[in-house]
């Protein structure tokens, strides 16, 4: 379970900031990163509930923005956004399909704080 470490480091980026920035609490904390990601939302957030604790992000809420999966097929030239990524085209059927998003890892882009 890599969420376990991606908390972790979550809370180190809040207490730097918190140094830095001099605020006492966090109340959200937004994150993004690519559906296929490998990155679990209901184990981040309970590993963020338990790891949390006695810190300056205590309770706060955790929002994310799941980046879409999308292809780019070469045989119709089209970016296309995916429930999954296949390696043919919905479009065409063409095999010559790469992967053009929703790998992404990741990103702290935004605390509230008081």
């Amino acid at each position: 379970m890599h969420e376990l470490s991606l908390t972790r480091s979550i809370l180190d980026i809040i207490e730097d900031y918190a140094r830095r920035h001099h605020f006492k609490k966090v109340n959200s904390v937004k994150l993004s990163f690519g559906r296929i990601s490998s990155i679990e939302p209901k184990s981040l957030e309970f590993a963020f509930t338990i790891q949390s604790k006695d810190t300056k992000a205590q309770g706060a809420r955790l929002e994310f923005d799941i980046l879409p999966v999308v292809i780019y097929c070469m045989s119709c030239g089209k970016d296309m956004e995916v429930d999954a990524y296949t390696a043919t085209c919905p479009e065409c059927r063409g095999e010559d399909v790469l992967l053009a998003g929703g790998t992404q890892e990741l990103k702290l882009v935004e605390l509230d704080v008081d």
